[in-house]
């Protein structure tokens, strides 16, 4: 594991460990598929792996071109600085989305693991835009479907039954209560029913993306392939 000092090794791992398992997003983007060439997994954990393995050995090749390495040692706060530098890039952030629900996602574009994305995805730009995308189907599924009337009904009548009357109202009722008035008011029914609904929507809606999303994937996927059968990967310490 990599550990550098204070603040910025909290914030070097939470922010590698994010990046890197990028290929795992929060709702796939269709039902499965075949796999895009001879040695690719069929199942999506392992095609995930595959592609984390090959982002991984991408990025250390990369720091090593700049005379940079992974260590499990501690650093001094200027190769901290540095390192982090390399991984994530420096400056403006070139990469930015801003989605539908209206929060921007952005990401720099000349760190080593913009440049690993590059070389495994063909084109960073597109991948950043379709990834993101994605990863955020069923958020902006839940954002349309909390504007759907009947779910404002079936909260309103959640939040009589999780804060009666004469009782001090809470933001954060027991968790038990909140899960048996969810029951008895039916939200829990409106929402599965409105989620599933809208996420089917919300794909319409980004179709393109999705296209986008596995044309790349699956361009990833043979490259990483083409990587794990050529020569073997350097030992050490990973990012996750």
């Amino acid at each position: 594991m990599l550990r550098t000092t204070s603040g910025t090794r909290r914030a070097l791992l939470a922010a590698a460990a994010s990046l890197l398992l990028a290929g795992c997003t929060t709702i796939g983007p269709g039902g499965p598929h075949k796999p895009a060439s001879p040695g690719v997994p069929v199942s999506r954990a392992a095609q995930d792996q595959l592609l984390k393995a090959a982002e991984h050995r991408l990025v250390v090749d990369c720091l090593d071109a700049r005379g940079l390495t992974l260590t499990a040692r501690p650093r001094a706060p200027d190769e901290d600085r540095a390192l982090q530098a390399a991984l994530f890039g420096a400056g403006p952030r070139e990469l930015s989305v801003t989605l539908a629900t209206g929060a921007t996602v952005t990401a720099h574009e000349d760190g080593c693991l913009a440049t690993a994305r590059h070389r495994l995805y063909g084109d960073q730009r597109r991948w950043f835009r379709a990834q993101v995308t994605v990863d955020n189907l069923r958020v902006e599924a839940q954002a349309r479907m909390r504007a759907d009337p009947a779910h404002r009904a079936a909260l309103a009548r959640w939040t009589r039954c999780a804060s009666p009357p004469g009782r001090p109202r809470t933001d954060r009722p027991d968790p038990a209560v909140a899960a048996r008035c969810a029951r008895e008011t039916g939200l829990e029914g409106v929402r599965a029913r409105l989620e599933a609904v809208e996420l089917v929507t919300v794909r319409t809606l980004h179709r393109d993306e999705l296209t986008t999303y596995r044309q790349l994937r699956d361009r990833a996927l043979r490259r990483a392939v083409e990587l794990s059968a050529s020569t073997h990967p350097k030992k050490g310490p990973t990012l996750s």
